[in-house]
């Protein structure tokens, strides 16, 4: 088992207490190898052999703790835990050797309690430990008949016993934090990957909401504004065949009118800004100037269409997002009525009206053209990019709470009606 250390404080206790264990190895080993060294008469044979062994103890410890310390901190690492129990038995065996040689070697029994309570299984893990207790037992009594002859004493078993009961307690509290330092750690990657789906989904959203804004402003805007330059290019065209050069004139001055209008409604909405024809004049004003010019490219085309601005109640200030709807619904459908409907007249009617909890304003267009099914044919796309222009404008609407609705059969003419509720705030 890993822990990837996080900086929380179950994880911060885990470290003390793994810290600690390696400290206190390596200090009871070191004063056994003291008292070893200072101990009297000690035999040549069993010096030697204890420094030997504490020496290869202390190199398989290492090797170890420090492949795990590794692998903990890069998965990528080798991976010692298939190997923990031949590692865990070298250790006991190496102690084992080295407790026959003195009994100073007795007390590091306790810090090697904990290394079975994390390495094993609970079940094989006391009955390891119980098994240990029982050899530190015998082992102090046979030394201590080397140095005394009063037997067995007290403190040779409660001391061991106590030491294996406070170790397995203390092992028991230790599983427990690293289980929940696993889970912690669990839920965190979970989380990180759930916030970078999240992060990847909003940046998905946001690519097609731009593209989805994008389309709709240069389908009401430059689209339209090119169709119109086509148009009265060929009608210039026609009219310098036939030698009219005052209508060829005048269609050309519209066409580089237009021409200048796209280039800064480009400009425009490329930056999130209003419609340059708002921001010259008001809304009132500018639908007024759409009806005129709709004639104009009427007439180019060889319609005889007449097309008026109505206005009723008095006109408020309106958010930019508000204005900009209206002026775009107003486009797309008069460009609709004169490229489709084949309309002898087409009204578009602004009203401002007082409503709780706050001005209502409404757009309609009519046209008494040719008429369509609603169900069937708004907003259905086509190959060549057009026919969106009623689904882009419910979108449009849908976005400032609006409603639209879309009123037509075939021989009956149409009436696009759009309602707005103003309530204080513009909406993001």
């Amino acid at each position: 088992m890993q822990l990837q250390e996080r900086d929380t404080p179950t994880t911060a206790i885990l470290r003390v207490l793994r810290v600690s264990l390696h400290v206190g190895f390596a200090v009871l080993l070191l004063v056994a190898v003291v008292r070893l060294l200072a101990g009297p008469g000690v035999p040549q044979l069993a010096l030697t052999a204890g420094l030997a062994l504490s020496t290869v103890l202390v190199v398989v410890y290492l090797t170890g703790t420090v492949l795990e310390k590794r692998h903990a901190n890069s998965a990528e690492s080798f991976d010692p835990s298939p190997y923990a129990g031949w590692w865990l038995g070298a250790v006991m065996l190496l102690w084992l050797l080295l407790l026959l040689v003195s009994g100073d070697f007795a007390w590091v029994a306790f810090p090697l309690f904990f290394l079975q309570l994390h390495l094993l299984p609970r079940s094989a893990a006391l009955l390891s430990i119980a098994a240990t207790t029982a050899l530190l037992v015998g082992a102090l009594w046979f030394h201590g008949q080397e140095t005394a002859d009063d037997g067995l004493q007290p403190a040779m078993v409660l001391g061991p016993v106590f030491g294996a009961g406070f170790a397995v307690v203390t092992g028991m509290a230790y599983r427990a934090l690293f289980r929940e330092a696993e889970s912690q750690r669990r839920v965190a990657e979970e989380l990180r990957r759930t916030r970078a789906e999240l992060a990847r989904t909003q940046h998905e959203a946001g690519m097609v909401g731009e593209r989805e804004r994008l389309a709709r402003e240069i389908h009401d805007t430059l689209a339209q504004g090119f169709s119109s330059i086509v148009l009265m290019g060929r009608s210039a065209e026609k009219a310098l065949a036939e030698g009219n050069v005052d209508v060829a004139r005048e269609r050309l001055r519209t066409v580089q009118e237009t021409a200048s209008a796209n280039l800064a409604e480009a400009r425009n909405f490329v930056r999130g800004l209003r419609s340059p024809d708002l921001a010259e004049s008001g809304l009132v004003d500018t639908l007024r100037r759409l009806c005129m010019k709709t004639e104009t490219e009427a007439a180019a085309r060889g319609a005889d269409l007449r097309c008026r601005f109505e206005l009723v109640g008095t006109p408020a200030e309106l958010p930019n997002a508000y204005q900009t709807t209206l002026l775009r619904a107003a486009q797309a459908s008069l460009a609709n009525v004169w490229a489709h409907a084949h309309a002898r007249s087409a009204v578009v009617t602004l009203s401002f009206l007082d409503a709780d909890p706050g001005t209502e304003a409404t757009l309609d267009v009519f046209d008494d053209g040719v008429g369509f099914d609603p169900t069937t044919a708004a907003g259905t796309a086509r190959g060549d990019g057009t026919g969106v222009g009623l689904s882009g404008l419910r979108e449009r609407v849908t976005a400032l709470n609006g409603s639209l609705d879309v009123e037509s059969s075939p021989g009956e003419g149409t009436v696009v009606a759009i309602r707005l509720q103003l309530r204080g705030e513009e909406p993001a």
